[in-house]
């Protein structure tokens, strides 16, 4: 029988190895993952997504302390990520926060399905607010939409609140409160990153 903890537990230790290759090898090559920096599908994707991180806190560490080993549908563990920002780091909107030397301390949760030995499915749960704040971004705006207006993604609106940075956060737009000016940058295939279109 196929040890279902030991493939959650090997996305751990791949992400703190940043062994790329390793990690890809525990998904399914049409996995998909979803988190609040965005959804991605199949290993180029993922892969992807996984990079912005590796780029932008290339010391990133994940501790993982607590595993919900009771039930593997799914496979829930708690986690605690640590990282120095001494590269470019993608924000929603598409620009690249060019490196701030903070350090960060995220917590964050996350889910995984597995089947015939591979993650089928990987969800991150982390409160970017959280992690935007540590490095220096702030909100910035008007003031919040007002409610029941479709800039804040109530009922009745068609558009889907977004993170903070993107099209979300009541219409709001995060800004670092470093020097150097953000760039834009391009995602591969169709990596949907909850904001607004790079």
């Amino acid at each position: 029988m196929v040890d279902k903890w030991a493939i959650k537990r090997g996305l751990a230790d791949a992400i703190n190895a940043h062994d790329m290759q390793a990690l890809l090898d525990l998904f399914s090559e049409d996995a998909v993952l979803v988190s609040p920096a965005g959804m991605a599908e199949g290993r180029e994707q993922i892969a992807w997504l996984y990079e912005q991180f590796f780029r932008g806190f290339p010391d990133l560490r994940l501790t993982v302390w607590y595993e919900a080993t009771d039930t593997d549908r799914p496979m829930m563990v708690e986690w605690t990520a640590t990282g120095t920002h001494t590269g470019p780091f993608l924000l929603p909107d598409g620009r690249e926060l060019e490196a701030t030397g903070r350090r960060i301390t995220l917590r964050g949760s996350c889910a995984s399905f597995v089947e015939n030995e591979k993650v089928v499915t990987h969800r991150e749960y982390f409160d970017q607010l959280e992690l935007y704040t540590q490095l220096g971004l702030h909100l910035s705006g008007d003031g919040p939409a007002p409610c029941g207006s479709a800039a804040n993604g109530s009922p009745g609106s068609h558009r889907q609140a977004g993170p903070v940075g993107g099209s979300g956060a009541a219409g709001h737009q995060a800004r670092a409160d470093t020097e150097g000016s953000p760039r834009q940058t391009t995602r591969p295939g169709n990596v949907n990153t909850g904001g607004s279109s790079a």
